[in-house]
This record gives structure tokens, sequence and C-alpha cells, in this order.
């Protein structure tokens, strides 16, 4: 079990949303990972890859900041092994290919623009997420 932490969550939260409000603000884009990578991979242009590649190099140095900040590096824990973290990544590149999207794209950019299809994928995230960790803490036992 991880321990809430309101103000970390509060101030992460905030710094999500104003980067998804500048993104669509400045460059008329949603802020959905799966897509911001897979455009700096699959770039049309140099001009739509620089933004792209910031992007990714600011969630790349965001651990080394918090760090520098706050002395103490963020916790990073992977309790499966290998081999399920591969598997559970290839499950969730899949329901990105098929939900047109991931969490951050519809859970923070198009919920807040009222988007019919992000409120069902959301919606859908949110239920098998509760679903799976109820089968892990009470049917299996993990």
């Amino acid at each position: 079990m991880t321990e809430f932490t309101p103000v970390a969550a509060v101030v992460g939260g905030t710094l999500i949303g104003i980067g998804a409000v500048m993104v669509m603000l400045f460059l008329g884009r949603v802020a959905g990972i799966s897509g911001i990578l897979s455009g700096a991979v699959f770039a049309s242009s140099w001009d739509d890859w620089g933004w792209r590649a910031a992007f990714l190099a600011g969630m790349i140095a965001a651990p080394a900041v918090f760090t520098w900040v706050t002395g103490q590096a963020p916790e990073f824990m992977m309790p499966g092994t290998t081999a399920v973290s591969i598997f559970a990544g290839l499950l969730v590149g899949i329901g990105v290919t098929f939900g047109a999207g991931c969490a951050s794209g519809h859970g923070v950019c198009g919920l807040a623009r009222l988007s019919p299809r992000s409120i069902v994928a959301t919606g859908v995230f949110m239920f098998v997420a509760v679903a799976t960790v109820f089968v892990n803490r009470h049917l299996i036992g993990g």
C-alpha cells in the first residue's frame, strides 16, 4: 500500500493540468503521451517533432528536477516480474490502439473538453482498474 501525499498530488496534478492547457493553447494538440510518443517516432515534419521531443525530454528530466528540489529521489516500485511487466505493456499498447488514445489524453484532456469518446474511455479505464485491484487483492490475494 502506498502512502497518500496530498501536497504532492495537488502540485503534480496542477503541473499536469498547466502542461495540458499549454499544449492545447499554444499548439492546438491534446497532451496524451501515447500520441506524443508515436508522433515523435513517426513525425511528419521537423516542426511537429520538436515540441514532441521537448515534451518527452521534460518527462524524462522531471524526476531529476524533483530530486534536486526535494533532495529525495522519487520512489519506483515494480511489484511484478519482468515478463508480467512486458505482458502488461503489450496489453496497454493494444488498449491505446483500440481506444484511440491513452488515459492521459482521454482522462485529462478529453474530459476537460467534454469529449463523449473520452468520457466513455475514461469510464472503461476506471472500471477495469477497480476490477483489477479487487481481483488482485481479494480473489487472488496479491
